[in-house]
């Protein structure tokens, strides 16, 4: 039975990749610090460590104690609009606390590493973009995922760390976290209107996206280890369908059965149109049948009204309030 390390596993992605995990046969470990995910989503058939990522004595005795055979770093703060003025929070976890785990699984030996990035690296190149071109973010988060990439590779040269790079974009669906007004779009919409309150769109709305179901990216960024051709590569995964932000707005409302109003916000700085290119990922893993936008919605606004409307907090930590979009000053 292999032994696997999820960090970030009790949030949302690191939450399902951790249940297909399980089903697979690994043994799992969960570490993580509970910043965004939640005890009672984790399985309990894996064992949790609340711990951070950036507690590098923590991390070398969970190495030393488990001997895991593959690591899945899905830790993160994945908040890219807000990472222009939260850099040192930013830089600090999703970089130096990446290198802690990634000096451990080197020193391990581990067999494969596998870590989620985003397509934030690409900034703003035209769509649809494709792991062949040349990464060039235009946010703090994109930046620090870019350079884990980058350090991988050279951990790969150097000591022969495997590792596999998820680029997902737009992720949706049961056990993620709408409590977080800087991040994940559909789940903020979601619990704006279970509080009767308007969906908040920055700028016209016309920007795309594609929204990608979990239920189609966690399953084979789990499996990825057992698949020796995606070794050492980088790809996109998601949905191949496009949407504007007006379009999802239409369609949350729908599926919450809920008619809300829109409330148009100043645009934010943030690339105009973002979807991938998902030929490789077809290469390699074999045909994909992406969930219809609307069928997702369904099955996470199921998931989201059992659970109920949730209070969200101020980002406790801004170390920059020039040009911070006063939605995000303003009470919950």
């Amino acid at each position: 039975m292999p032994t696997s390390l999820v960090t970030g596993g009790a949030g949302f992605i690191g939450v399902h990749v951790g249940n297909q995990l399980i089903a697979l046969g690994h043994r799992v470990v969960v570490l993580d610090d509970l910043s965004g995910g939640f005890r009672e989503n984790v399985n309990p058939e894996a064992t949790f460590v609340q711990g951070c990522i950036t507690d590098a004595a923590l991390v070398d005795s969970l190495f030393a104690e488990y001997a895991f055979d593959y690591v899945y770093h899905l830790a993160a703060y994945a908040a890219e609009g807000l990472s222009h003025f939260i850099r040192r929070f930013n830089y600090t976890n999703n970089v130096v606390g990446t290198m802690t785990i990634v000096n451990a699984a080197i020193k391990q030996r581990v067999k494969c590493f596998v870590f989620t990035s985003s397509i934030a690296v690409y900034g703003s190149v035209p769509p649809p973009m494709t792991e062949d071109m040349a990464p060039r973010p235009e946010d703090p988060y994109g930046i620090a995922k870019l350079a884990v990439e980058q350090d991988l590779h050279a951990a790969h040269r150097i000591f022969g760390l495997d590792f596999i790079i998820f680029r997902p974009h737009n992720v949706y669906g049961e056990f993620q976290n709408i409590s977080d007004r800087y991040r994940n779009v559909i789940g903020i919409f979601m619990n704006q209107l279970m509080q009767g309150l308007p969906v908040t769109v920055f700028g016209d709305g016309h920007q795309k996206r594609a929204f990608s179901y979990i239920g189609d990216v966690a399953p084979i960024i789990a499996r990825s280890v057992s698949v020796k051709e995606a070794y050492n590569q980088t790809f996109n995964i998601g949905s191949d369908h496009e949407h504007t932000v007006n379009e999802l707005a239409r369609a949350v409302m729908l599926a919450m059965g809920i008619k809300g109003e829109v409330r148009h916000l100043m645009p934010r700085p943030e690339v105009r149109d973002a979807s991938s290119d998902h030929a490789r990922l077809r290469n390699i893993f074999g045909h994909l049948s992406p969930t219809p936008l609307a069928q997702g919605l369904d099955r996470m606004a199921a998931w989201v009204k059992k659970r109920g409307a949730q209070e969200t907090a101020k980002f406790a930590a801004i170390e920059v309030t020039d040009k911070l979009p006063a939605f995000w000053l303003e009470d919950p």
